[in-house]
């Protein structure tokens, strides 16, 4: 054995004890592990928010519910790489969220995480607004090489993945690649929030902010407040902004104070505009502001170049040239008809200077030469400018398609660009050339240049305008390279198509040499690799589509900065800034300071609805604000003074109790916890609360009550069955597991009523009245909630010994359940109408005899008030006690009225004065007297009143219920169980006897219920329900002048009994007014299906009653318009009047003209007036006397036609006819003829064209047509007319395309080919074009229908923009 082998046993005794302990331990281990199973979990997944790296990752965490929020931090910093404590988590499905606590020990479950596999969506965000820290490699939270496969995958921080080396390939796109996402800490730049659509403007601030010169010029500018408004100073705002971007500890700051110096509202920042085009109107702004200073030279000093566009003579060598300055370089991608683009920016800049020849038609007028010669036209650059700015023109128009396109094309910049070879050496240096200067303010002139006639004249290739091979080496030297030398700084980079994208921008720090990325507000590094990507184009040949295949992502603009060490600037440190700079960074760092006190107060500030019913001004709603830290009592002050108690109520009679609004629920209050602070009894900050707090008051004589928890809250209705009436609540609480007797006896407590003969009835929803007999039943078992309504009665009547659904109290409460309250306004009538009105007729009276109860012989409404009160409570109480019942286990009760035989020849009418509330109404035989009402607008309120055009029906429909029994039909099973009956509607009469008609009659379409069935018998006669009526003084202004009553009514009733029931307050029948709901916008809404219920109405809703005839059965109402087609206002309204179904279009003629006598004073003949189908403005078919509604007219409800009055008798005889509606067209004279209606026998093109040369008198050879485009008029700019129609399209029929000519009153417009086109002035097109444009804007019509253009980008210098006060 060897002896170092001796040392590995272990004696007996001590291998027992370590394995016993081993084994132990293993079972407390799985102890652990089986609680923690037990343990409800709860699944965080999280989103890292703070990097556009990281913000489409999510980390997953399934933690025991009882782990802690400050254990929550400790795992998320873990997983995600990050330092605990340099990050916040919030909610990441509320609004304005709250942060969770970072040191707070509350547990999930305790904190609002739902647990049971349940997700909770969290977001890691910025604290304080700066990014959070990476933990260090040593502490071992980053270090990713320890991690398997699956760990390293749910990392969620800035970690590299597996495969990447660093560089570009941490995150990789088809456009362009970033490195990892840094931290402004570690890039030193701030980013720019993007507003909505303001990339554009961020990539040139950040662009400017990167310009050593122009940063350091800006600084040295001092903003005077006295001699400007500092917010619509746009100089002192970017310098602010400059400030921040240097300074600022923010990941990103906003641009709003800067756009709005810029005078641009908010819907501005939703335009999406060109980065070239902002720089020169933002230049533009900023050499207008800085009139006057040291810096009114700044843009041109940095930005300006020269250069000359000239013309040169081929034969005698004189040149036309004038000088022009630049800002930037446009260079096209693609000359106009090549199939390749230029391969470079220097390509591009050697086109730009390339000459073209002027021959041919297009030869220049030599001074010199007195003629037309061949010459050279181009431009030669005479000066750099410090800055050099190209703009690659990506943005075309292809004419093919006529649509903006974008060239993708690839095209090449390098890092530094020599502009030596693109500069005018012999116009600067060159004596000859330099002999004509510039022409003072023109900059314009012309010279003779011998040296360069002989050029032209031995080589016409020659390129004068870089003439290069022809300078000498001397005065080569003069221009040496390095000083035309530029250093690329800038590429703004556009990601989209013309339509629309994205703006960003590669930008070179001069400080270390390093490029960034400025992506709105995420700033990171990238390579040279990242830069060439935005060259464009794809990795094959450069063909003509090409660019189509592309990447979408390209540099846009360049900018370059001379390489000149004399020139070139550093930028301004901040201990070199100016007084005026470090006083604005003081300020600015001030109100950060300020901004981030007030973001840590708002983190602490627990935000709760706040509920308090107030003495006088009843429940009051508000919203608390109190900080976690303060205690209960400070927080009761607080809402003390927030509901303006003081002086109403003593503070010491307020306490803040929990509240659940929705169950009107006291869930519990806080005894001796007034110390306590806010954040603990609400259980933190959070955005939302599931419970609300209550300030509850009392008088200084009573005790508050306390709330426990688990308690509930109990309404105690006390009804009295010999009064009839029910008390108000008195709010009791009690527990669960209570039982009946319990409960009886603590209502006695509250109440003093006798237990013992005491019936507690318990509503548990709308409707649902339980009796709570069983004496041991809990309050659970009987379906009690956190609020809960019952109600109690305890006397010595016999009424507990009947079955309860059969009983007095059933009834009571279901009245009371299912009874509103209405504000009916009647109508204002004058001394003629009632006496006008025929309410009734007894059979073989004369039809013009006036009713007996007229406004002579009419009571008042508060006299029928004060007869039928006592009638209407002594009919309640027999009804009551007399009424059939429908089955002895059905909840619900129907009270039948006892119905009194008509006689066939009695009258429907009961005067007013004797006639009784119930709802007994007598059945008529007469056929011709039943009063049918299909309720529709009539025209006093759809052309006196504004009112929606929203179709009443549905909104009457859509909130209807079950109706209640009819006797004429069974019982019916509603849908919650209950057995009751249903109205008989004409449809379903007409069902049961099989008639043709049943789903096709003209009521059924238009939702029309007739009031009276097919026998004569009124439906509403077999049900009473409860109705009782009262006076009532309305303060609204609008009512002051109408008699207002207060409606107690049954909702269960049906329209069509409601309106019989209001007839003594009309004053007429049912027939002869209508129902209008008034909702809360004031608009008002007919309801017209008379067998629906009033269940959709709810307590206090507004009603209007107005007078006007309802509609028989088959009749519809019809809105007439008089069509004027050659008036400025073609559609003019008439009347409103009945069509019937079945009547002929003759007959509704001869009801309508005398109508059009009385009312509209028109005088028509019948053989000269024509009615046709109106579809919104447009004039559509002819109808012909001879055809008949429903038959061959469709008709509907609210229908409108045309009336057309006619120069001679009807020329429209046969359906197969066509009426076209046709106009001149002018081009000699620009103008349009009167319209003229042309009568077609067929649809040929042929004939249509004999008519219109007919009429004009143009031969059918000259004659051409078009149709005309829109509603009718089809009105049309004169400046557009001539070649925006579709002129003499080749067809042979009018119903084919692109013509569709298949119905009357299509427009054709018409012409003849040899006028020709009236020569215009610039003056006189302008002229011309506002008035068309005023003219059509009359008419609504559209001035031109092109697209829509673009908004100009413009800067407002006086804060704002002057808006037209005649634009829309």
């Amino acid at each position: 054995m060897v002896p170092s082998e001796e040392n590995q046993f272990v004696p007996k005794e001590g291998l027992f004890w370590s394995c016993r302990q081993s084994v132990i331990d293993e079972i407390k281990r799985i102890s652990q592990i089986h609680n923690a199973a037990e343990e409800p979990r709860v699944l965080c997944i999280i989103q890292d928010t703070t990097s556009a790296k990281t913000v489409n990752e999510r980390l997953t965490l399934n933690l025991p519910a009882s782990t802690t929020l400050s254990k929550l931090y400790e795992d998320v910093a873990h997983k995600a790489g990050y330092v605990n404590g340099s990050f916040d988590l919030a909610w990441g499905n509320a609004q304005n969220m709250a942060p969770l606590e970072h040191n707070s020990e509350m547990s999930l479950s305790d904190s609002s995480f739902e647990p049971g596999g349940k997700k909770n969506f969290l977001q890691l965000t910025d604290k304080d607004g700066e990014q959070p820290q990476i933990a260090s490699d040593e502490s071992g939270t980053a270090d990713s090489s320890g991690l398997d496969d699956s760990s390293q995958e749910r990392f969620i921080g800035p970690l590299q993945r597996d495969g990447s080396a660093g560089g570009s390939g941490d995150y990789s796109s088809p456009s362009y690649s970033y490195s990892s996402i840094l931290s402004k800490s570690e890039t030193g730049y701030v980013g720019l929030v993007n507003q909505a659509m303001t990339c554009y403007l961020n990539s040139l601030l950040q662009t400017l902010f990167m310009t050593p010169e122009f940063r350091n010029a800006l600084y040295n500018w001092e903003f005077e407040e006295s001699e400007e408004d500092p917010v619509t100073s746009i100089p002192y705002q970017l310098q602010r902004l400059f400030v921040l971007l240097q300074t600022s500890k923010k990941r990103a700051i906003e641009t709003t104070d800067v756009t709005r110096s810029f005078g641009w509202d908010s819907s501005e920042a939703w335009q999406q505009h060109d980065v070239q085009e902002l720089c020169r109107v933002m230049f533009d702004a900023l050499e207008q502001k800085w009139k006057q200073t040291e810096q009114a030279d700044l843009i041109n000093q940095l930005y300006q170049g020269k250069l000359k566009d000239y013309v040169r003579c081929l034969e005698c060598g004189y040149e036309s040239w004038r000088i022009d300055t630049y800002l930037d370089i446009p260079l096209v991608i693609r000359p106009f008809g090549a199939s390749q683009a230029y391969g470079s920016v220097e390509e591009a800049l050697q086109a730009f200077i390339q000459p073209e020849t002027l021959d041919g038609p297009n030869q220049y007028f030599c001074e010199r030469c007195k003629k037309k010669c061949d010459a050279r036209k181009g431009l030669r650059f005479l000066h750099f400018p410090y800055l050099l700015t190209l703009q690659l023109k990506r943005f075309d128009f292809d004419y093919t398609t006529m649509h903006r396109i974008k060239l993708n094309d690839r095209m090449t910049f390098p890092e530094e660009l020599d502009m030596s070879p693109f500069i005018d050496v012999e116009d600067e240096k060159s004596p000859q050339t330099e002999s004509c200067t510039d022409s003072g303010a023109e900059n314009e002139g012309s010279c003779h240049s011998d040296q360069m006639s002989n050029d032209f004249s031995t080589d016409d290739c020659v390129d004068e305008g870089i003439c290069l091979d022809s300078t000498s080496s001397t005065e080569r030297a003069l221009k040496p390279k390095s000083l035309l030398t530029f250093e690329l700084f800038s590429v703004m980079v556009h990601s989209g198509s013309a339509a629309g994208g994205h703006y960003y921008a590669y930008i070179k720090s001069f400080s270390d040499g390093q490029w960034y990325s400025f992506n709105d507000q995420h700033v990171s590094k990238i390579t040279q690799d990242d830069i060439r990507k935005t060259y464009g184009g794809s990795s094959g040949s450069r063909g003509y589509y090409s660019s189509a295949f592309a990447s979408s992502t390209n540099a846009y603009m360049l900018i370059y900065r001379l390489k000149d060490p004399s020139r070139n600037s550093r930028f301004l440190s901040v201990e070199d800034f100016p007084e005026h700079i470090k006083s604005l960074v003081q300020k600015e760092k001030e109100s950060e300071e300020q901004e981030k006190r007030q973001r840590e107060i708002e983190r602490n500030t627990c935000k709760i609805k706040l509920f308090c019913v107030h003495p006088v001004k009843m429940m009051m709603e508000s919203k608390l604000e109190v900080h976690k830290d303060k205690i209960l009592r400070e927080a009761t002050e607080m809402a003390y003074k927030l509901m303006e108690l003081e002086g109403v109520v003593p503070l010491d009679c307020c306490r803040l109790v929990k509240y659940d609004e929705f169950h009107e629920y006291l869930e519990r209050s806080y005894e001796g916890e007034e110390d306590t602070p806010m954040g603990l009894l609400l259980g933190g900050v959070k955005s939302s609360y599931m419970f609300d707090l209550l300030l509850e008051t009392r008088r200084p004589d009573q005790v508050f009550q306390p709330y426990k928890p688990g308690e509930v809250m109990v309404k105690v209705h006390v009804v009295d069955l010999k009064t009839e009436t029910i008390a108000l609540p008195i709010s009791v609480r009690a527990y669960l597991n209570q039982s009946i007797t319990e409960f009886k006896q603590l209502i006695a407590q509250a109440t003093g009523l006798s237990a013992e003969t005491m019936r507690v009835v318990l509503e548990r929803c709308y409707n649902d009245l339980r009796l709570l007999y069983v004496p041991n039943k809990t309050l659970k078992a009987e379906g009690f909630f956190r609020s809960n309504k019952v109600f109690v009665e305890s006397s010595e009547l016999t009424d507990h010994q009947v079955p309860f659904t059969d009983s007095l109290l059933w009834k009571l409460l279901d009245r009371h359940g299912n009874t509103i309250r209405l504000f009916v306004l009647l109508p204002e009538q004058s001394p003629g109408t009632l006496a006008s009105r025929t309410l009734c007729q007894k059979a073989g009276e004369d039809s013009d005899g006036p009713f007996e109860g007229s406004k002579g012989n009419r009571k008042s409404v508060e006299a029928i008030l004060e007869e039928s009160t006592e009638k209407l409570k002594n009919l309640s109480r027999s009804s009551a006690s007399d009424s059939q019942k429908s089955s002895d286990t059905s909840d619900f009760e129907h009270i039948e009225s006892p119905t009194q035989e008509a006689d066939s020849n009695s009258s429907l009418c009961v005067a007013a004065d004797s006639r009784e509330l119930e709802n007994r109404i007598s059945g008529s035989s007469d056929t011709e007297n039943q009063f049918v009402c299909e309720e529709r607008s009539d025209s006093e309120v759809n052309n006196d009143r504004s009112t929606s055009s929203v179709d009443s029906d549905i909104l009457s429909s859509s909130h209807s219920s079950d109706t209640l029994c009819n006797a004429d039909s069974g019982p019916i099973q509603l849908a919650n169980g209950l057995d009751s009956h249903s109205i008989t509607s004409s449809r379903r009469s007409k069902a049961h006897e099989g008639k043709k008609e049943t789903w096709d009659t003209a009521e059924e379409d238009s939702g029309t219920d007739s009031e009276y069935d097919d026998n004569g018998k009124s439906k509403a006669e077999a049900q009473y329900l409860y109705f009782r009526a009262e006076p009532y003084s309305q303060d609204d202004a609008s009512w002051d002048t109408h008699k207002c009553l207060v409606l107690h009514v049954d909702k269960r009733i049906t329209l069509a009994a409601f309106k019989q029931n209001l007839e003594p307050y009309v004053g007429v029948p049912s027939s002869q007014f209508k129902v209008f709901r008034v909702y809360a916008n004031n608009q008002e809404f007919e309801s017209v299906r008379l067998n629906e219920t009033l269940s959709s109405f709810s307590d206090d809703n507004k009603i209007t009653i107005r007078l006007g005839r309802a509609l028989k059965k088959g009749e519809y109402r019809v809105k007439v318009f008089q069509l004027l087609v050659n008036e400025p206002e073609p559609c003019k309204f008439l009347v409103e009047t009945v069509f019937a179904k079945g009547m002929t279009v003759r007959q509704s003629k001869e009801e309508l003209l005398p109508q059009l006598k009385e009312q509209c004073k028109l005088d028509l003949s019948i053989d000269r007036v024509r009615l046709r189908k109106k579809t919104w403005k447009n004039p559509g078919t002819v109808f012909l006397d001879y055809h008949v509604y429903e038959e061959d007219i469709s008709i509907s409800s609210n229908w409108e036609v045309f009336l057309e009055v006619l120069d001679d008798s009807e020329k429209m005889k046969s359906m197969s006819q066509l009426a076209i509606l046709t106009r001149k067209w002018n081009p000699a004279t620009m103008k349009l003829g009167p319209f003229q209606e042309a009568i077609l026998e067929s649809s040929s093109v042929e004939e249509l064209k004999e008519k219109l040369s007919e009429m004009s008198g143009i031969p059918m050879e000259n004659l051409e047509f078009a149709k005309g485009r829109g509603t009718f008029p089809c009105d049309i700019s004169v400046l557009e007319i001539h070649q925006d129609l579709d002129w003499n399209p080749k067809v042979s029929t009018l119903n084919v395309w692109p013509l569709y000519i298949c119905d009357d009153g299509a427009v054709v417009f018409y012409r003849d080919n040899r006028d020709e086109p009236l020569e215009l002035s610039e003056d006189e097109r302008n002229e011309l074009m506002k008035k068309e444009s005023s003219r059509l804007l009359k008419t609504g019509h559209r001035v031109s229908y092109s697209p829509r253009k673009e908004k100009a980008l413009k800067i407002y210098l006086d804060g704002g923009p002057v808006r037209d006060p005649g634009q829309d």
